[in-house]
Parts: C-alpha cells; sequence; structure tokens
C-alpha cells in the first residue's frame, strides 16, 4: 500500500514534469544561470591512465533471473543515494541530508565518514550530498570528491582530505574545485566518477524546470546539461585537459539530467543514463577512447523522439529507452557486472525511480537487446559496484541490497 501510495503521487506530479529522483518542483522566475569560475588554470596534459582489466566483454545472454534475487546488506539508512567503494574493502554509502556512512564487513558504523550537513541543502527532493569519487591514488593520498547542492541550492564541486583514521574525513579540509549556479531545485545531476584516462567526470544537469528553457543542453559555453571532464591532479583546484573539445571544462553536451554516469571497467566504454522528460528514458554508450563533443540531443531528441525537433545534424541517439506507459518515470544508471557470476559478466543493470524495475543490457554482434528482468519494490536512487565487480542496490527507503544466487 505505501509503494502504490507513492506512485500515485508520482505519477501525479508527472503530468507536468519528470524528473531525476524524487521528482521535484520547479522554482519560478530564474535568473540565467552562470557558473562560478574557479580559479584560473592552464590546459594540463594527460594524466598515467588507469588499466582496465582483460575481462571477457560479455555473457552474450540473460542469465534465468528465477536463480537470483537482491539480498539485504543493511537498512536504517537516511535517503542513501550513491555508493562507492576506496579499495579497501569497505563501502561508502551517501546519505542527501549531508552524510557520508561506512559499511564494513556487513555492518553499518554508527559514526559518519563525513558529515557536512550544515553545508548541504537538501530541502528539495532533487538537492542535497549527490556523489562520491575516490582519487584513483587514494590510498596513497587519501583524497576524494564531491557534489552536492549547497545551502542556496546551488551546485558545488569539493575536494576532502581523509585525516590519520581512516574512518574518520576531515571535514575541515574542503577545498571547492568548481561551483554551478541552478536557476531551479531540480535536474542538478550529480553524478563524479574518475574514468580510465585518470580524469574526473561530473555529470550536470540542465538547470531544471521542464523542457530545458534557457536552451543550456546546446549551449556549450554554459556548464549544465554537460558532462564535465577535469583534471585533478597537474593543478590547484584543477585543470582543463587539452583535448576537452571546447577549451573548457565540458566534454560532451546536449543531456537533460544524467542520472548516473559509469565506465565498464573492463573496456572503459562509457554508459550515461539521462532522465526523460514526458514519455521517454535512455541509456546512451560511447565506446572507449571515443573523443569529446558528442552531442546527445537534449532539448531536441528527447530519448530517440523528437521533443522541440530543428535539431543540427551529428546528435546520437541513446542504445536504449523505455517509455513511461507501466508507471516508469526516471531512469537510474548502474554498471556493467564484473563480478564472481560469469553469467551475468558484461550486462549493464539499470533501474527506474518509481516502478523498481531493472533491465539488463547486452551489447554483441547482433546490436543492443534490453531486457526487464526484476521488479523490486523498492525507489532505486542509485546502483554501487565493489572491487570485486559485484553490484549493489540503493533504495530510497534506506536499505542496500545486492545482487546474488539464491
Amino acid at each position: 500500500m505505501r509503494r502504490l501510495l507513492l506512485l500515485l503521487i508520482v505519477v501525479l506530479s508527472a503530468c507536468t514534469e519528470t524528473s531525476t529522483p524524487p521528482p521535484a518542483t520547479p522554482t519560478v522566475e530564474p535568473a540565467t544561470p552562470t557558473p562560478v569560475p574557479p580559479t584560473a588554470v592552464p590546459p594540463t596534459s594527460t594524466p598515467t591512465q588507469i588499466p582496465v582489466t582483460d575481462t571477457p566483454s560479455s555473457a552474450g545472454t540473460f542469465p534465468d533471473t528465477n536463480a537470483y534475487t537482491w539480498q539485504s546488506l543493511v537498512s536504517g539508512l537516511h535517503r542513501p543515494v550513491d555508493l562507492q567503494t576506496d579499495g579497501s574493502g569497505r563501502l561508502f554509502v551517501l546519505e542527501k541530508v549531508g552524510r557520508i556512512r561506512i559499511i564494513e564487513n556487513g555492518q553499518l558504523l554508527e559514526a559518519p565518514f563525513l558529515d557536512i550537513s550544515g553545508r548541504v541543502g537538501s530541502t528539495s527532493n532533487e538537492q542535497g550530498l549527490l556523489s562520491l569519487a575516490f582519487h584513483p591514488h587514494y590510498a596513497q593520498n587519501g583524497r576524494f570528491f564531491v557534489n552536492y547542492t549547497d545551502v542556496n541550492g546551488d551546485t558545488v564541486i569539493a575536494r576532502f582530505q581523509v585525516s590519520g583514521d581512516p574512518n574518520v574525513a576531515d571535514p575541515a579540509s574542503e577545498v571547492q574545485l568548481l561551483g554551478v549556479d541552478q536557476p531551479f531545485a531540480n535536474h542538478n545531476g550529480g553524478v563524479l566518477i574518475f574514468g580510465p584516462d585518470g580524469y574526473l567526470y561530473a555529470g550536470l544537469g540542465d538547470g531544471g524546470s521542464q523542457g530545458d528553457p534557457f536552451n543550456n543542453a546546446q549551449n556549450t559555453n554554459t556548464l549544465l546539461g554537460k558532462i564535465l571532464r577535469l583534471d585533478v591532479d597537474s593543478a590547484d583546484p584543477y585543470g582543463v585537459p587539452a583535448d576537452n573539445p571546447f577549451g573548457n571544462e565540458i566534454w560532451h553536451y546536449g543531456l537533460r539530467n544524467p542520472w548516473r554516469i559509469s565506465f565498464d571497467r573492463a573496456t572503459g566504454n562509457l554508459y550515461i543514463a539521462d532522465v526523460g522528460q514526458n514519455q521517454w528514458e535512455e541509456i546512451n554508450f560511447l565506446e572507449a577512447g571515443a573523443p569529446g563533443g558528442t552531442n546527445f540531443g537534449w532539448n531536441h531528441r528527447e530519448g530517440a523522439h523528437d521533443y522541440e525537433g530543428n535539431g543540427p545534424a551529428g546528435m546520437v541517439d541513446p542504445v536504449a529507452e523505455y517509455n513511461h506507459n507501466e508507471g516508469s518515470c526516471s531512469v537510474t544508471g548502474g554498471y556493467v557486472y564484473r563480478g564472481s557470476m560469469t553469467e551475468w559478466n558484461g550486462i549493464y543493470l539499470y533501474g527506474d525511480w518509481c516502478t523498481g524495475f531493472i533491465w539488463g543490457l547486452i551489447h554483441s554482434d547482433n546490436g543492443w537487446q534490453a531486457q526487464r528482468l526484476f521488479d523490486l519494490d523498492a525507489n532505486i536512487t542509485s546502483f554501487g559496484q565493489d572491487e570485486s565487480g559485484e553490484i549493489y542496490l540503493v533504495a530510497d527507503g534506506g536499505d542496500i541490497y545486492r545482487l546474488v544466487r539464491k
């Protein structure tokens, strides 16, 4: 009954707007968004690349899901929204209010790893502490990065440092890399992830409301509606990689609200889940080594369909999409499975916030195949992947699950 009532509320609100989990009510009369400039730094050279593994690329077929389940790992979290690992075997879970919690040996530690709740604005549903990325050399330098909305509702990408205790980070160590004004309370994006090239990638939404009223996603002079690519190693607070296509932080553009992106750890391929407007949720894909500058089409296109239409040549359509006909409303991107269950190897898993549906996506010689695999009683805010390649699911209600054999 709880889920039925919640879905009814979401469906009613979706008549005017479909947004990142959970849906948010936009503000009115915005000012034109302007990125807050970082300290000026020169373009920098490519850092040492992070090698991908030599794991075979794909299982080729979907397993019989009756043999598998999403097993509860921990519960009692307050609106968890991201799960990451630092290479130590511990899992780090973000609570939207501004805390990072640790799961160690299957137990949720009481004391937070980091608490910046006083700096985080989370009054609207799509705001809060949204993403965490550990530096590839975290074991040596203790640096990690977060994306949050501040008390004014604007995006902040910041760096922190772990203290002498590996279970405690220093909240006073914050160095803000980048700030971006947000004209509305929704479509903040929020994902951070390091790529195989050693650069930090950040996904930002188009600034909110409906239909991208300022045409931010197609404007390469604003950071909204983009995937950014930053060099955080050779300049302070960061440098712009020399091969970024527009001479600024932007790597790809034409996105509405990228809610989770991930690199396949075996191939380096990039998957981008972009939340739709009225009807279509999409998964975008780029092969490893693809240059920057891809235009994914928003707001000319929603999924593989015209929205405003009349877009420029060269826009790239998604490799998979699904509609809202069964109550779906907001895609949550996941990961390509690379764990111990070889029958799942190479399958990209993603879900929907409203319905709890989970799909698998396979790339084979026959093209792309998508199949709905699970139907969970959960509002899926994120997925996670540990050092072994196992996949976890993060539910807004406070639970963390792991995909296992029955």
